[in-house]
C-alpha cells in the first residue's frame, strides 16, 4: 500500500509544470533545457552524443542544436581531430538558464511550503533527507532491491524505522 498516495510524484510534476510554462515564457522549452543540460555537462560533446544521451533522432538533434545556438545557448566548434564533426560548447547565456530554472523552482518551493509552520518545515526537510538518501543508495546500485521486489512479485512493505 503507498501512503503516499503518489503526492510525491504530483507535487514534481506541479513543479514542472510550472517551471516548464514559465521558461517557455522566456523563449526555451523543455527539450531545448535538457539538450543546453547535456552539453554543459560534458563541454565539447558531438551531436551525435548528445542524441544516445537523450535518445533522440539525428533531425531533432539538428533542429535543437540549430535553435539553440540561434537563441545564443551554445556555440559550435570545429572537432580539430575530424574536421567533418562539430563539438558543441555552452554559452555563459546557458549559466543564466540554469540559475533562472533554479530560481523559479525555489519561488515555487517557498509557496508551497507557506501553510506549514517552520517546526513542519524543518520536520519535512528531515523527512525527505531520509527517503532522498535511501533513493540515491538505491540508485546508485541500479535499484537492485526494488527491481527484485518487481521480479519476485512482492508486495511493498514498511520496513522498521521508516
Amino acid at each position: 500500500m503507498d501512503v503516499t498516495d503518489r503526492k510525491i510524484s504530483r507535487i514534481a510534476r506541479s513543479v514542472q509544470r510550472f517551471t516548464n510554462r514559465m521558461m517557455r515564457r522566456e523563449g526555451i522549452g523543455p527539450s531545448e533545457f535538457d539538450f543546453v543540460v547535456v552539453v554543459r555537462h560534458h563541454p565539447g560533446i558531438t551531436q551525435a552524443e548528445v542524441c544516445q544521451k537523450l535518445d533522440l533522432d539525428k533531425g531533432a538533434a539538428a533542429r535543437l542544436s540549430a535553435r539553440l545556438e540561434e537563441k545564443g545557448y551554445l556555440r559550435r566548434e570545429p572537432d580539430p581531430a575530424d574536421g567533418r564533426r562539430q563539438l558543441l560548447f555552452a554559452t555563459e547565456r546557458s549559466e543564466e538558464l540554469k540559475s533562472s530554472k533554479a530560481h523559479l523552482e525555489e519561488v515555487f518551493y517557498e509557496w508551497l511550503l507557506e501553510p506549514l509552520s517552520p517546526g513542519e518545515q524543518a520536520e519535512l526537510a528531515r523527512l525527505l533527507d531520509i527517503l532522498d538518501e535511501r533513493c540515491r543508495a538505491e540508485r546508485r546500485e541500479h535499484f537492485p532491491t526494488v527491481t527484485g521486489r518487481l521480479e519476485s512479485g512482492e508486495e511493498p512493505r514498511m520496513e522498521e524505522g521508516q
